[in-house]
């Protein structure tokens, strides 16, 4: 390394030789190999993982993935130790660096991708990412690193009892979102694996499992990322005790919510998919985090409501023993219909509904003697509110409507009698003009 060091900065025209020979020609043949067979094994792992969530290594297309580069690096590495055996060459120096970037940035987009989905933020990521890597690789090629590295060791300073520097600094940073982004994946692959195929209240133990060994896995890395760039571990016995502090002052709010979103995940008293209602907002859970919890109203609408909430407020859980749902509807017939009839031909509209579940069978009961006509109530359950209330509701009673009719029954009009100055009285029976009466 030191002779291509030298050749790098001192004789750049004899570098150039070096590429200019025969050796270079073999060099890049033997680079062609390497992609082809590196292609073709990325081709034949996607062909029997196609069923498997691999999205890191393999990526959504044949070579945007991890496993590409880093097979790629691979052999080519096994090409330099075969075709290097006498004398080095000085092309691999251009080839492995240029993989190793690949492999990084690759890397790199992938977990963020996988990790944070379509966050705006990721895209600013992904480019700084390979921005740092491609100029690490030019500036490794060119030689001009080490002199860099060795000037930002310069400048140092003391903190405390440590010395720290620029290059300290820098190298520290890179070392933490590396650790980060590989306890990123990690988290995330972990998460794909557990939460795979589970329902109920298997998910909802998984997701809490998940959580714990996703803030676990990041508190690990955070405490690698700081002891990479020189900082005591020891002294943050002091920031802890202050964290404690603001804690239990200023953020109890905040740790209640976090502790509260572990204990409903623990309990399973809420699980993901339940239909609940919380302060006069009902709606499906759609996922449990950490510090909130994501109810979906059937009409679309998303409500953020805080975990402690959850725990100190009455919530209504109609999904927790079954995902039976009962309904009723009230109908108004004439005093003089046949009451009997009138029940058979309501129980027979609710069981014509394939929603409506026959155990337990509807229910029609007379309710009320109205001031317009007799009313029944007719109660029915069914299971599947996610696919919509009211609309269960509107085919019953049109489903009602139209029994009634083909039999003759009638659906009275308000019946009303109006006392005129004049000492006549007129009778409003809805359906027309006032009658006039004699007093």
């Amino acid at each position: 390394m030191a002779n291509l060091k030298s050749l790098h900065i001192a004789d750049p025209l004899a570098w150039l030789d070096t590429l200019a020979r025969a050796e270079s020609l073999q060099v890049l043949g033997a680079f062609a190999v390497c992609v082809a067979l590196a292609w073709l094994l990325v081709w034949g792992v996607r062909r029997v993982f196609a069923a498997q969530d691999l999205s890191v290594l393999l990526g959504n297309r044949l070579i945007d993935g991890v496993l590409f580069p880093t097979v790629l690096l691979g052999l080519t590495f096994a090409a330099r130790t075969l075709l290097t055996v006498d004398h080095p060459v000085a092309l691999f120096g251009i080839l492995l660096p240029v993989c190793i970037s690949l492999a990084l940035i690759r890397f790199g987009v992938k977990v963020l991708q996988v990790a944070f989905g379509e966050a705006p933020f990721v895209r600013v990521l992904e480019r700084t990412i390979s921005w740092i890597a491609w100029l690490a690789v030019v500036l490794w090629v060119t030689g001009i690193l080490p002199l860099v590295l060795d000037e930002l060791d310069q400048i140092r300073w003391k903190v405390g009892g440590s010395m720290l520097s620029v290059r300290t600094l820098i190298e520290g940073a890179l070392t933490a979102g590396a650790v980060l982004i590989f306890t990123l994946w990690i988290s995330a692959a972990l998460e794909s694996r557990l939460l795979k195929s589970a329902t109920g209240s298997d998910l909802s133990l998984r997701k809490v499992i998940s959580n714990t060994v996703r803030a676990l896995l990041m508190f690990v890395g955070l405490l690698l990322a700081l002891s990479s760039v020189g900082i005591d571990l020891t002294a943050l016995s002091v920031l802890g005790g202050a964290v404690g502090v603001g804690i239990g002052f200023g953020l109890q709010k905040l740790a209640a919510n976090y502790v509260s979103g572990f204990v409903i995940l623990a309990e399973r008293s809420m699980r993901i998919g339940d239909l609940v209602k919380v302060d006069n907002f009902e709606g499906r859970i759609t996922d449990i985090k950490a510090r909130y919890t994501l109810i979906r109203s059937p009409t679309g609408r998303e409500s953020i409501v805080p975990n402690e909430m959850l725990i100190t407020q009455r919530v209504e859980n109609l999904s927790l023993a079954d995902a039976k749902v009962a309904q009723s509807t009230v109908v108004s017939v004439a005093y003089d219909s046949p009451v009997d009839q009138v029940m058979a031909l309501l129980q027979q509209a609710c069981q014509a509904q394939p929603r409506v579940l026959t155990d337990p069978a509807p229910l029609v009961a007379l309710s009320a003697f109205g001031a317009d006509g007799l009313e029944f109530t007719v109660s029915y359950w069914f299971e599947d509110p996610a696919s919509g209330q009211l609309n269960l509701k509107s085919d019953i009673n049109r489903a009602i409507l139209s029994t009634l009719r083909e039999h003759g029954i009638e659906i009275p009009f308000p019946q009303r009698v109006l006392i005129s100055p004049s000492g006549t009285a007129a009778t409003n029976s809805g359906r027309g003009r006032p009658t006039t009466a004699p007093a």
